[in-house]
């Protein structure tokens, strides 16, 4: 298979050559993708060394599949004409996730509604995707009513910039206005602002998470209420979250239920003091979930503690399982 990875030099994009080579999908050409400033460097995959070329060159190698981290703004100029090509694609950005003419897919949720006529397919928010995970089979057997999420999100969401300002921070080093992704430092901090503020007071990704989660479990009566954070961590976002039922539920089949569903590992042992922290989750395909307890405040209400690597369930193991899923089901 002829794959094209397009921003293939950026954060999510060495991680997806990563995954795919861990993975052993099944790629017998890559065509390596990014802006025009880019083009000309060299990408590692399979310990073979390829080219950066440009979207047109992409375009013009005819690669079965594309799997898009460019950014939005490239997304929505490239993806429609790759996609007149033929070459079927899945994008990172936010450019198609609420297009109600496109599918929003997390593999353990909902990859069922793919069909071969899809040719542009929405990765979600790194947020949405290990809570709708964690969700899923909750919702399945007790019926969600509401959920209320707070995120304690890992710099790498922002990119490399912001890696950097991090380090050059925790190093006592200047950072000049220009090097800053944030307006604020983020080491010794927390910014609970993550994307730009919208009329109605909440931030960009905090809307991300109410929308998408609907649209991904196909339920728009699930009620979800969301305040996003930065912290000073590189691991992976961790996720603070509040769910109520409309039934019933017992701790212990639900914590049974979570250990069974795909893609979940539960670890919960309060005794050994041991639950998911990025620490863990980094480098790894996995939500974590634990913390699960009772809300004592009111009833068939769960709270539960969600993590996982941004880069890679976040968003490059979720795209590649998307694939995955396309070729098990000869899609492509």
């Amino acid at each position: 298979m002829k794959l094209a990875v397009v921003g293939a030099t950026g954060l999510v994009g060495t991680k997806l050559l990563e995954v795919l080579a861990e993975r052993n999908f099944p790629v017998t050409e890559l065509v390596p993708v990014a802006s025009p400033r880019s083009v000309g460097k060299e990408v590692t995959f399979n310990n073979k060394r390829y080219k950066v070329v440009s979207m047109e060159v992409g375009i013009a190698a005819q690669p079965t599949l594309a799997i898009f981290s460019a950014g939005g703004t490239a997304s929505l100029e490239w993806a429609p004409k790759f996609a007149a090509a033929a070459i079927r694609v899945i994008d990172n950005s936010s450019a198609w996730r609420m297009d109600p003419t496109k599918k929003l897919v997390v593999p353990e949720v909902n990859a069922s509604v793919l069909t071969k006529d899809d040719f542009i397919i929405a990765n979600p928010n790194c947020s949405t995707i290990q809570m709708v995970v964690a969700l899923q089979p909750l919702h399945e057997k007790y019926t969600i009513k509401r959920v209320v999420v707070s995120t304690y999100q890992s710099v790498t969401g922002t990119g490399q910039q912001a890696v950097d300002q991090l380090y050059k921070e925790r190093k006592g080093e200047i950072v000049s206005s220009d090097q800053m992704a944030y307006k604020y430092p983020i080491d010794l901090n927390v910014i609970p602002q993550i994307d730009v503020f919208l009329e109605n007071g909440y931030t960009k990704e905090e809307m991300k998470m109410v929308n998408e989660t609907c649209k991904i479990m196909q339920d728009d009566s699930i009620k979800v209420t969301a305040t996003t954070v930065r912290i000073p961590v590189v691991g992976g976002h961790s996720e603070s979250v509040n769910v109520e039922f409309h039934n019933e539920y017992d701790l212990k089949e639900l914590t049974a239920l979570l250990a069974e569903a795909p893609g979940i590992l539960v670890q919960q042992d309060d005794a050994a003091q041991f639950y998911p922290m990025p620490l863990w989750a980094h480098e790894k395909d996995d939500v974590f979930v634990g913390r699960l307890r009772r809300d004592e405040t009111q009833p068939k209400t769960l709270n539960m503690w969600i993590v996982s690597d941004n880069l890679r369930k976040g968003a490059a193991t979720n795209a590649v399982q998307i694939a995955e899923y396309l070729l098990l089901k000869g899609i492509i």
